[in-house]
C-alpha cells in the first residue's frame, strides 16, 4: 500500500471516529434534554389551569348573556404572552406534536444556553398568529420535524390554559443565515431547527385551524 493510500485510510478512520463522536454527543445531549423536559412538564402541570378551547362564535340560539366572556388575548391580541417561571426560566406554554409523540415546554425568549434545555420562542406570539419557535435537532426536541407531513396536527397551550390548534402546511430547507426567509410569509406558526451539520434549517410552516 502506497503512502497516499495509507494516508487516505487514516483520514477515513479519523473522519469516521469524528462522526461517531458527534453522534454520541448529540444522543447524550438529547437524552439530557428529554429528562429536563419531563421535569419541567411535571412542574408546569401544577401551574397550568384547565385547558380552554378557543372561544367560538355564539350560535343564534344562544343569547349574549349566556355566552362565556372572550379571553383576554382575543380582546387584546398585542398583549404579552403570560409566563410561568420554572427552574430559573420563563415558559409561555406547551407545544404538543402527536405524530412525533412530543410534548414540549416552550421558553419565552431564546438564547443558546436555553436551547440546550428546551425549544424557545424565536419571535412573535400565538395571539397575533406569527410565532416562530426554535429548537436544537435533538430527537427529543425538533430533530424529527422532517417526519411530519402536510395535514399533521399540532397544538399549543398557553399559560392561561388557552389552546391553539394547527396543521402542517409546508416544510422548507433554508439557508441557516437567511433570517428574512425564516420570517417571510403569512404563517401562523413556524418551527425550525438546524440539520446535524448546520448547513441548512429544517423549517415547518403551520396554519391555524381553530376559530375565535
Amino acid at each position: 500500500m502506497g503512502k497516499l493510500s495509507t494516508w487516505l485510510v487514516r483520514l477515513g478512520v479519523v473522519l469516521l471516529a469524528a462522526a461517531l463522536g458527534l453522534t454520541m454527543y448529540n444522543l447524550r445531549q438529547s437524552n439530557d434534554a428529554a429528562q429536563t423536559t419531563a421535569q419541567v412538564l411535571r412542574e408546569l402541570e401544577t401551574a397550568l389551569p384547565e385547558r380552554r378551547e378557543p372561544a367560538q362564535a355564539p350560535s343564534a340560539a344562544v343569547s349574549s348573556r349566556e355566552t362565556e366572556p372572550k379571553p383576554d388575548y382575543v380582546l387584546n391580541p398585542d398583549m404579552e404572552m403570560p409566563v410561568t417561571r420554572v427552574q430559573n426560566r420563563d415558559y409561555i406554554g406547551v407545544l404538543t406534536i402527536p405524530a412525533l409523540g412530543l410534548e414540549l415546554p416552550i421558553i419565552s425568549t431564546w438564547d443558546y444556553p436555553s436551547l440546550r434545555v428546551s425549544p424557545c420562542r424565536y419571535t412573535g406570539s400565538v395571539y397575533t398568529d406569527n410565532m416562530i419557535i426554535a429548537a436544537h435537532n435533538y430527537a427529543s426536541h425538533f430533530g424529527r420535524l422532517r417526519e411530519l407531513s402536510p395535514g399533521d396536527s399540532l397544538t399549543f397551550q398557553d399559560i392561561d390554559g388557552n389552546v391553539f390548534s394547527y396543521t402542517v402546511a409546508d416544510l422548507e430547507l433554508i439557508d441557516p443565515y437567511d433570517i428574512s426567509q425564516m420570517t417571510a410569509g403569512d404563517w401562523d406558526l413556524t418551527l425550525f431547527t438546524c440539520t446535524l451539520g448546520g448547513q441548512q434549517r429544517v423549517t415547518l410552516r403551520c396554519d391555524r385551524t381553530d376559530s375565535v
